[in-house]
């Protein structure tokens, strides 16, 4: 029987602080003196970092209300700061959505420690399904940062790091005859898909998506007399292109 994984996802980096040293007062004139030589970095202040968290919060907020689009002299007004402290953390609004990509993406790595203590591959399954499935529910903006970010750089998809651990998982859960032996690992990240868009309901739908859930967790055990799978699975490059996508595609014959 294959051993659960090391590590659900590779090893990465922390994302790194933007090299912001303070939010200055709109209305600070003080000419800056230059002395010829580079200094280092200052420290981030204190205030700064609060800003910046508080930026990132307000702008998943608004353009999940009001679209990725949505004015930034609005998020500025949201989060209680200058427009001026809004470019000076983020210069434009790709990197901005950029930023909210990247921290989708560390947050994910977040869920791999208690998905590998699970006691037996099939508790990792529900535990994926229902860790991130509940995550891209109550991230709404989340599909519109996913599609501008594809806009911006087709090339970049960190999401291609995090194949390997799931399959990992599905092997081991399939060892054990929990799983069903025609699932793929693409079928997981499918079904964690179409669970968080649940999440365009509001959160008032939030408290029933389990329901959805039981159904999914019982479609996906092994057993007797389940019906043949109709077609073959997709690839993870193939799904990350569908769930990256601006709008519906046209199906074709």
């Amino acid at each position: 029987m294959p051993a659960a994984p090391r590590s659900l996802f590779p090893s990465r980096e922390p994302v790194v602080d933007p090299r912001v040293s303070g939010d200055d007062p709109p209305n600070d004139t003080r000419p800056r003196a230059y002395s010829g030589r580079v200094s280092p970095p200052a420290p981030i202040r204190r205030d700064a970092r609060r800003n910046h968290e508080r930026l990132l919060g307000e702008a998943r907020r608004l353009f999940a209300e009001r679209g990725i689009d949505a004015p930034l002299d609005e998020l500025a007004a949201r989060a209680g700061v200058g427009a001026g402290t809004v470019y000076r953390h983020f210069p434009n609004r790709d990197a901005l959505v950029r930023e909210l990509y990247d921290a989708a993406v560390a947050e994910l790595h977040d869920f791999a420690p208690e998905i590998l203590r699970a006691e037996t591959g099939w508790r990792s399954v529900e535990l994926y399904l229902e860790r991130l499935g509940a995550w891209l529910a109550d991230s709404p903006y989340l599909p519109l940062v996913m599609r501008r970010v594809a806009e911006l750089d087709p090339s970049y998809r960190p999401g291609a790091e995090f194949e390997a651990g799931i399959n990992g998982l599905v092997a081991r859960a399939q060892a054990e005859g929990t799983l069903r032996a025609d699932v793929t690992a693409v079928d997981l990240s499918v079904l964690v898909d179409m669970l968080g868009s649940l999440g365009q309901y509001g959160h008032q739908y939030l408290p029933f998506w389990r329901r959805q859930l039981t159904i999914v967790l019982d479609g996906l055990r092994a057993r007797p007399g389940t019906t043949p799978m109709p077609v073959p699975g997709q690839e993870f490059a193939a799904f990350h292109d569908m769930s990256h996508a601006k709008g519906p595609k046209p199906v074709s014959s």
